[in-house]
This record gives C-alpha cells, structure tokens and sequence, in this order.
C-alpha cells in the first residue's frame, strides 16, 4: 500500500506552488460540491455536482477543472452541464466545450481543461456545474498475481478533498464499491462506511489545491475485460443492408492467474474456484439484427445465445474457455443491418447515422478503428463525429469494382461506453452508380454469349492448300490406316484362337471330321483378311508420314505370317495323328517343338501391337 501511496505523495511538494497562483482563480468560489466515486467495475466514474458563484467585480467566462497528471493520461471521458433543479424536476443544459490549456508558469504536475461558459457569469452570479469523468486502469490489483481460488482485490487512491483552484465552502465524497467487501480504506474526520459506500465529509471552507489522499483496498471480482483492439468494419450496400463487422483482441487485464488452473474445480464451484473469470459477454445491437455470427480462427463457435425484441437485440458469447487474469483471446462477431433504418437523405446528400463505439458494456478499448466502407462511385464524403477522432481515407477493392470502394477510418484510443454515441458520414451518391453493377454483369453475360455464338460460326480452320493442313491431312489418313490394320491383325489373332480351341475340341471329342471343317473356315476367313490387308500396307509403304511406323508394320506382319505357318503346321500334325490312331502321349512330343516356336511368336506380335498402339 506504500506504493500505491506515493503516486500522490508528490502533490504535496507542489501545492505550495500552486497556491502563489491562486489569486489569479480567487473570484470564483465553490459554495457547494458534491463528488460521487463508482468503482464498481473497471470503469471509474467521477460525478461531480459542483455551484460557483463568482465574488469577484469582473464576469467569468471560463471554469478551469484541473486533473493530476497520473489521472489525465487515463482520462477516457469528460462531459460538463450545467443543471437546474432537483430531483425529477432537474434539467440540464447541452455539453459545453471543454478544452486543454497550458498555464504559463505551471509544473507538468497538473493537466488543466477550461469549461467555456454560454455566458458570461457577473458579479454575484452563481451555477451549477455537473462534470461527468470516466476514467480506465485507476484501479490497481493488489495483490498483482493471485491463485484460482482467490478473490480479485484492487486498489483505489484519490483525495478526500476535490482538486480545485477555488475555495470550496461545504463539500462531501461517496465512494460506491462493488461489493461491501473492504480490505481497509483511509479513515478522516468525517468518515463513515455503510453497505457498499464509503462517505467522507462534509468537510468545510477547504482552500483551494486541498488534496489528503485516500486508499481504498477492496473486493472486485468483475471481469477486466480490455480490447486491446478492435476493428468495426461497417459495409453499405444500397441493396438494403448494412454489413457491421467486428474483430476484438481481448485480455483479462486483473489480477494474473498464478499455479494450475483445475477444469473440474471450476465447474463444480464456478463462482468460487473462478470467481474473477471472465465467463462471456453481452452485446446489444440493434432491434432489427439479423444474419449474427461468432467465429474465431477455428471456426464457428456454438456457445451464444441471441434475444430480441422491439427495442433491442442483445447477444450473449461464451469464449472458448473462462479467461483468468492474464489470458487472452481473439473472435468475431458480425451481423446485418436493415439500410432503412441508418442511412438516410438530407440537402441532396446521404449519410449514415449509426453508434461509434464497442456495443459491450463494461469494455475498455485502448485502440478503437471504426471503418465505414461506402459504395463504389460515392464523393463529397465528411464525417461529423461527437469527439475528437484521427480521420484516414482508404480504398477497398470487392468484387465487381474498378477503381474500388471509399474507406473512412476513424480511430480513437481509450474508448469506454459512454462513447457509444452516434456519429455521421455525409457523401454523394448517384442513382445512376446503383445500376453500375447489375449493368456490368448484363453486359458480361451478353458479351460472353455473342463471343460463344461467334466461335461456333467462325472457321478457324488453317488454309487447304497450306503444308501444315495437308500435312495434318495425311497424318489422320495414317492414323486411319494404322487403326484398320490393327483391326485385321487382331481379327486374324481371333481365328488363331479359334483354331487352338478346335485342336483342343478334337481331343476331347475325337471327331476329326468338325476339326478339318474348323480348318477349312479358317483358310477363308484368312484369305479374305489377307485381301483386306494389301491396300493397307501398300498405302502406308507410299505415305512418307508412316515412314516411323513403317518398319514395326512389316515386322509385325512378319511375325504374324509366321505365326500362322507354325499354327497351321501343329493343326495337320494333330490331325493327322489322330487319323493314325496314335496316343496323346506321342501327339504331345510331335508338337512340342512347334508349340514352343507358337508360344513364342504369340508373345512377339502381341508386344508389336502394343507398340504400335503406342505410336
């Protein structure tokens, strides 16, 4: 806690200083403030409620609300009213401007914003100001590493007294906590700790740059769920939709899990063994959301739940596993919008009209990048935006785009959900540009068409009386001839076969007669292919495209013939046995000789034919 102590400490090294500046502020006085702390989430919010009255001859213009340096670099929101009234008959005015000034002469110590009044307060003239601050990462895990079974304690510090120029004549603090669960806190004059407050005051007449620290060190078992980024990426289509796309890098920015995490303790005692666990998240979209996803970089993920009704859509996502302090994940979820109801038409000009910020509550996001993709062809574009945002152009190409699609990037750093407020993106449109598409694929489709109706009329055919078209000519007349007499050879191998089989039905059957009438039939069939075959092979001799085939034709033709002397050889050897009544025995050693020298020729004009085939 000394720690944690002494970013403050240094305040008091200053104070001194600050008070030689304090007469330059003395026509101001605050005569009544009222402050309210919230850290009941990672968020703290600083609700001040504070009546000046100016005592001083000349008129203000101007309210100075200084901030401590450690406090002003985590200042995500700051918003000033001024407000009348009480209770449900209390009004307020619009913002009022805010800006950074730099005192000559002031230590870096402090960061001073003026509030810009709407007029001018007189002499004697009194307000009431309400200044609204959200701040990121003031609460501090304390320990920083704790176990599973654990509670989450953080630690808050500020000053009892609010930080100002001007004498305060009554104040008083409340500090709400998320739980009424405290470790130890500051105690002052004045201090009292009811359920989940801590109050402090009233304290009176405190002069100004007054600022005795507190410490609060309390339970906090709310998530701290920070986006270390996130990308929105909003698609118009003027189809009727509008295509919202959302990439988040998140981490569980409280205390760090230290030791084994147990999966069974954690589902037995959810709220104990994992108390601080980040178990899922709920977004509100828009009441008319459709088309919802959740993925990662796996792929789908089924743990999510959707609501709707009139007002509202909410989705509830579960991430893959609970995430402790310290760990972290990455998703997306996406949905769709009706056009309608977010883009709309004012002095010749369209504009989308849709939320800045993260639609999860309690989220810090410490980069924000909103990218609104308009259609292709749009121009004149400007943005009015309710804060201060860093504004780039891009160009995104899809499909069926030319010179690509307008891309306005608005970034913003330490976003909270107070800056969920809607923002606007004008730009010019033509009618005329909706059609461009529809128009191009009409059009690609007719082309596409003509140039099909085109190809099968025209003659692409190279010239007749060209070497390469007679050439290619004689080729395919080649070819031809080479297929025909690849039929006959293999016609005459059938009737081989035929006569192997009827040597075979003689000695099975002994009937001599049925063999020589085999024979005879083969003899015709032969003579006839042989006819068939002379054209061929006195064509391809004469045609100087088979002058490489050539060769295995005749030695194929070749073999073939001796093929069938040997077949015809063994066929009256076997018949003519069988005449003289001799045994199987010694018709099988006549034969055998021939029978090898078949076998064999067999084998060389079936592996001829394969090359040919080949050729």
């Amino acid at each position: 806690m000394k720690r944690l102590r002494s970013d403050f400490s240094h305040l008091f090294f200053v104070f001194g200083f600050f008070m030689l500046f304090s007469n330059v502020c003395s026509d101001l006085v605050i005569s009544k403030l009222d402050r309210q702390i919230d850290v009941s989430s990672q968020i703290v919010r600083f609700t001040t409620s504070l009546k000046v009255e100016n005592n001083g001859a000349a008129a203000v213009s101007k309210v100075l609300l200084p901030y401590h340096e450690n406090q002003a670099k985590n200042l995500a929101f700051l918003s000033v009213k001024i407000t009348e009234g009480k209770g449900k008959t209390k009004t307020s005015s619009d913002r009022l401007p805010v800006d950074v000034i730099h005192p000559e002469g002031m230590p870096p110590a402090l960061t001073w914003y003026a509030v810009s009044l709407p007029k001018e307060l007189g002499k004697g003239g009194s307000l009431t100001l309400e200044v609204k601050a959200v701040f990121t990462h003031l609460l501090t895990p304390f320990p920083e590493k704790i176990t599973q079974a654990d509670a989450q304690l953080v630690a808050f510090q500020d000053g009892a007294h609010y930080l100002s120029p001007y004498t305060v004549k009554i104040q008083s603090l409340t500090v709400k906590l998320p739980e009424p669960k405290v470790e130890s806190y500051t105690r002052l004059e004045n201090t009292k700790f009811s359920g989940s407050e801590i109050k402090y005051g009233p304290y009176e007449n405190i002069p100004p740059f007054s600022h005795p620290t507190i410490v609060v060190h309390f339970v906090s078992n709310k998530p701290f769920s920070v986006a270390q980024e996130l990308v929105r990426e909003i698609e118009i289509s003027h189809w009727g939709n509008v295509q919202v796309t959302e990439n988040y890098n998140l981490v569980h920015a409280g205390a760090e899990l230290t030791g084994e995490f147990s999966r069974l303790d954690y589902q037995a005692r959810p709220h104990v063994r994992g108390a601080s666990a980040l178990r899922s998240l709920v977004a509100r979209l828009p009441p008319r959301a459709h088309s919802i996803y959740y993925r990662d970089e796996i792929g789908n993920i089924s743990t999510s739940n959707v609501w709707s009704d009139s007002a509202k859509t909410l989705l509830e996502i579960e991430p893959r596993y609970p995430m402790f302090g310290g760990w972290r994940t990455a998703f997306t979820i996406g949905y769709g919008l009706p056009l309608q109801d977010f883009l709309f038409k004012s002095q010749g000009k369209r504009f989308l009209d849709i939320t800045f910020g993260c639609p999860m509550n309690d989220i810090v996001i410490e980069t924000l990048s909103v990218k609104v993709v308009l259609p292709e062809g749009s121009n004149d574009i400007s943005v009015v935006a309710p804060f201060p945002v860093k504004e780039t152009r891009e160009t995104k190409l899809s499909h069926l785009d030319i010179a690509g699609r307008p891309v306005i990037v608005l970034e913003k750093t330490n976003v909270v959900p107070e800056h969920s407020q809607n923002f606007q993106v004008y730009y010019r449109f033509s009618s005329f540009s909706l059609l461009r598409e529809p128009l191009m694929l009409v059009f690609g489709f007719f082309l596409f068409f003509v140039a099909c109706i085109a190809y099968v009329h025209a003659d692409f055919t190279i010239s007749k009386s060209s070497p390469s078209y007679i050439a290619k000519l004689q080729w395919d007349e080649v070819q031809t001839a080479i297929q025909q007499f690849q039929n006959i050879m293999n016609r005459v191998l059938v009737i081989h076969d035929k006569l192997e089989a009827s040597l075979r039905d003689l000695s099975r059957t002994g009937d001599v007669q049925a063999c020589k009438a085999s024979r005879k039939a083969a003899d015709g069939f032969l003579k006839e292919l042989s006819k068939e075959l002379k054209p061929l092979l006195s064509f391809l001799q004469s045609s100087p495209q088979a002058l490489q085939i050539m060769p295995k034709v005749e030695e194929l033709v070749i073999k073939e013939n001796d093929l069938q002397e040997k077949l015809m050889l063994k066929h009256s050897m076997v018949v003519d046995s069988y005449e003289k009544k001799s045994g199987g025995r010694d018709i099988d050693n006549r034969v055998a000789a021939v029978q090898q020298k078949i076998t064999l020729l067999r084998q060389e004009v079936d592996d001829l034919l394969e090359v040919i085939d080949e050729i």
